[in-house]
């Protein structure tokens, strides 16, 4: 067997990547037995038996987030709050000093700090950081 091309941009130390065309039925059905693995490092443990070179491990995965559901629910409250409305309209009027502190104004607020909460723990939720409510 002959030695694998080398590629000259790198000094000749990493191999050439190697390309192959597959229809879309071909890619789907790879990509749905792969799961959440990487295509490339499926097709590898395939072709290699479990036999393939080590890889440098990657901080990022094809599927990353971890609760689809969780973030589903947190981009439907951030287009039922008008948050970024409603927060321009309080600049609005603070820097113009027309904002009365009333006690609806204060609980506005205070509404407002405690979705914000929740979209960030719906947030750290789906992108699994985050496991219980505070």
């Amino acid at each position: 067997m002959s030695a694998p091309p080398l590629n000259p941009n790198k000094n000749n130390k990493i191999a050439t990547p190697f390309s192959l065309r597959l229809t879309f039925d071909e890619r789907a059905a790879l990509e749905q037995s792969a799961g959440s693995r990487p295509l490339g490092a499926y097709i590898r443990s395939k072709l290699f038996g479990g036999k393939e070179a080590p890889r440098r491990r990657r901080t990022r995965t094809r599927k990353p987030l971890k609760d689809e559901k969780a973030l589903g629910e947190l981009l439907g409250k951030l287009g039922e709050s008008r948050l970024a409305s409603n927060i321009n309209q309080l600049a609005k009027a603070a820097n113009s000093g027309s904002l009365p502190v009333t006690p609806d104004t204060e609980k506005a607020l205070q509404d407002a700090c405690d979705d914000v909460r929740a979209m960030r723990i719906l947030l750290m939720q789906a992108l699994g950081y985050y496991f219980s409510e505070v």
